[in-house]
């Protein structure tokens, strides 16, 4: 659907110190997928997806969306493409003076469409979005919420392939971006619309996204299905993110200090996948094997692709008993780390 070859932007801002936001970056993004880019602030992942549909100009590389290179197009060809392609912003960029409807029908008025044709597409998309009712409401009048389905049923006014999300959740609170991503989640279900979503939140990547790619100086450092990444993050930076969503580096050091106070058994950390996750294998053990296990910290949550957790227990035993249990844990796809003493 989307391919990205070499994508590179350099700006010089006064002619002479050239900055370089993105930096030969290649990704190929499927056909209804939600994709995610995520990366910390000047990450250049804004530039990133504003060379999408070319609100830059690329300094170098090629973007093809659906059989079509953008970077190679005109003016007149590059607007009707445009058409194709939405997006929505961290800010909403709404038309303060005009209501609701007014300006989810903008862009339809650009595009020349009938009057009647326009109402009935506008209609439509307040329906699909939650905002009947508000129609002829203007955006001083609205929650941010609210703002951001009117940024989105816009965005969705021509039709789109593709739509574009920049930072689209970062201004709103945690209840309200829970609702944006849902609707974004029913938009892609039902629209079979291809969305890349650009976000330096990593709950966000995890609640919505099929896959993901983490940006850092320009280039793109690892990417993959999000389970994947979540599970076998390789880089200092994935590894940082995923920590935003499995708990802080304090409450691991706290759990390797506790280890060592136990002078007999094995402290070990248990790594949860989909299915396996809703089994109760701690009860199996305490039942199949002689062998006492305390829980000490456990955490569990859920991405697209699936739950995944993990789960810090000690078992205390007999050496060939506890070798036993870790055995049959790593045969039912659990995976077992041991946590050394100091």
């Amino acid at each position: 659907m989307i391919s990205i070859k070499d994508l590179s932007k350099v700006f010089s801002p006064n002619g002479k110190n050239s900055i370089q936001a993105v930096n030969g970056l290649s990704l190929d993004i499927n056909k209804g997928e939600i994709f995610g880019v995520i990366g910390y602030s000047g990450a250049g992942k804004s530039t990133f997806i504003r060379l999408l549909n070319r609100l830059e100009d690329p300094t170098d590389g090629q973007v093809i969306i659906d059989g079509e290179n953008i970077t190679a197009l005109r003016k007149n060809e590059l607007r009707l493409a445009r058409q194709e392609i939405g997006m929505i912003f961290q800010h909403f960029n709404l038309l303060w003076s005009r209501t609701v409807r007014d300006n989810i029908a903008f862009p339809l008025e650009i595009a020349g469409v009938p009057k009647q044709k326009r109402m009935e597409r506008v209609d439509e998309l307040i329906g699909l979005v939650g905002l009947t009712g508000r129609e002829d409401a203007y955006p001083s009048e609205l929650s941010g919420g609210q703002k951001q389905r009117v940024g989105i049923a816009r965005a969705l006014a021509n039709n789109p392939k593709v739509l574009l999300c920049d930072e689209a959740t970062s201004a709103l609170d945690p209840e309200t971006t829970n609702s944006i991503l849902q609707l974004l989640v029913d938009i892609n279900e039902k629209l079979g619309l291809t969305i890349i979503l650009i976000t330096h939140e990593m709950h966000v990547i995890r609640k919505i996204c099929h896959r993901v790619a983490v940006m850092e100086a320009g280039m793109v450092v690892e990417q993959g299905d999000v389970l994947e990444v979540f599970l076998h993050p390789k880089t200092e930076v994935t590894k940082k993110f995923v920590e935003q969503i499995m708990g802080d580096t304090e409450q691991e050091d706290a759990l390797h200090l506790l280890a060592n106070q136990f002078t007999t058994g094995k402290v070990v950390r248990l790594h949860f996948v989909g299915e396996v996750t809703n089994q109760a294998l701690i009860s199996k053990l305490s039942k199949q094997f002689d062998v006492e296990v305390n829980i000490l910290h456990g955490k569990i949550t859920q991405t697209q692709k699936g739950a995944y957790g993990s789960l810090f227990v000690h078992m205390d035993g007999k050496k060939d008993e506890i070798s036993n249990v870790i055995r049959y844990i790593t045969s039912t796809s659990v995976e077992v780390e041991e946590i050394d003493h100091a």
